[in-house]
């Protein structure tokens, strides 16, 4: 099956993790960035392929060119992807990853705790809908 690219998949319960989603679909002004929740159907069936166990996940997951990407980096290259001043964290590449990784961690941890949890996942806006490959 052909899937699109770059999907960013996120925890559809977690309220940081809908922020987030909400300040890329704001920011993302070329609208390349589609997205799909770790409940999806879309995940269930594309991560596992890629050695990805959604349902073991605390973190966000971009998938781009055949490739998943996973906490710090996925975030990262996630705000490549939205370009502007968004863009520019993509430097903090330069720590090294067990750092980024040990940060995305602690917050993935903390997140219910920290920024609560919805019942069910976001519905996005009807102007978003398009840029929602599973819901």
């Amino acid at each position: 099956m052909d899937y699109p690219t770059p999907v960013l998949f996120f925890d559809g319960v977690c309220n940081l993790c809908n922020g987030a989603v909400q300040t890329v679909l704001k920011y993302d002004r070329r609208g390349q960035l589609k997205f799909a929740s770790l409940q999806s159907e879309l995940a269930a069936e594309l991560l596992p392929q890629l050695g990805i166990d959604p349902e073991a996940l605390k973190s966000l997951v971009l998938y781009e060119n055949g490739t998943a990407y996973t906490r710090s980096e996925a975030a990262l290259r996630t705000a490549r992807l939205m370009g502007g001043s968004f863009a520019t964290l993509y430097y903090l590449r330069l720590f090294p990853r067990s750092l980024r990784d040990w940060v995305y961690d602690l917050v993935g941890r903390n997140r219910y705790r920290w920024f609560g949890a919805r019942a069910e996942c976001m519905l996005p806006r009807p102007e978003w809908r398009a840029r929602f490959v599973s819901t």
